[in-house]
């Protein structure tokens, strides 16, 4: 992203959100403030999305993440008792503001422009800001991601939940590897969902014109996407992380589980892939 400009690709991200509330009623994932939080027509929101059919496909996957995401973050809490939540690169993300769990606290994390961005379209949408919730604003490639959290209140020595969409392609493999190294070292153990696609080379013709369209827009917006891995060497790495715990959906996976097996089943498993990925619980 460029420097003292919002991320581009959070607010395309924020977008399809929308688009998903007005256009698929949020079938897949409902967010009551994820129009509201834009700021922009709704009417014109919907227009852009249906001007491109296209991106059906990313709005759907954008949705079925979030999802994915929320269902994980709920069964840490309920089950393994998280009551630590971070956001990184929350973007326009809108958890914190409809948060049900009175004890979690959560920790939004993003670029310092982002950041400000963001809570300047808070205080014009009308959208309070609970006190369960602490910003924390980090340069995933230049500033130690720990010490930022712990300087806002966050817990080392208590299990934490992290969620991180659609950031890591954009990273650094270094940034990636270094950031899921924290998490997984962390003294109270931690669980992270986050997005990754398949190297482009191994994408069918169909994915890999998608693929094309997706890094030409993101490029030209100056967010160029950086990095990739395969399913099996990215299992290898999380866990030497001391991550024991893995679960990778591909895209017919990951839409098949929102939208039924039926609708998905000639989709190639290859491309965009969500994997959640948990150390063991200590003291079991």
């Amino acid at each position: 992203m460029q420097e003292r400009e919002p991320s581009r690709t959070a607010l395309g991200a924020a977008k399809h959100r929308a688009a998903h509330q007005l256009l698929e009623q949020g079938r897949i994932f409902s967010d009551p403030l994820a129009v509201r939080i834009l700021g922009l027509d709704p009417g014109a929101i919907a227009e852009e999305a249906r001007a491109d059919p296209s991106r059906r496909g990313l709005r759907l996957f954008i949705a079925a993440r979030a999802e994915f995401t929320e269902a994980a973050l709920k069964a840490a809490v309920e089950q393994r008792g998280v009551r630590q939540l971070v956001v990184l690169g929350a973007g326009l993300d809108t958890f914190a503001y409809r948060n049900p769990f009175a004890a979690l606290k959560v920790f939004e994390v993003d670029h310092p422009a982002t950041q400000a961005w963001k809570r300047r379209r808070l205080l014009e949408a009308g959208i309070d800001i609970p006190s369960a919730l602490a910003f924390a604003p980090v340069d995933f490639e230049r500033e130690d991601l720990m010490e930022r959290l712990r300087a806002v209140g966050f817990d080392p020595g208590a299990r934490a939940y992290f969620s991180w969409l659609g950031v890591a392609p954009y990273l650094t493999r270094r940034s990636v590897l270094e950031t899921l190294r924290a998490i997984g070292g962390s003294p109270g153990g931690g669980e992270v969902v986050f997005d990754y696609s398949d190297p482009p080379e191994t994408l069918d013709p169909e994915r890999l014109a998608a693929h094309g369209r997706l890094a030409e827009r993101v490029a030209a917006a100056g967010e160029p996407l950086l990095t990739h891995f395969e399913q099996d060497e990215l299992a290898g790495e999380l866990r030497l992380l001391g991550f024991s715990e893995l679960e990778d959906l591909g895209p017919a996976g990951l839409l098949g589980r929102y939208l039924g097996p039926g609708r998905t089943s000639a989709i190639q498993d290859r491309g965009g892939h969500v994997i959640h990925a948990a150390t063991p619980v200590l003291g079991r």
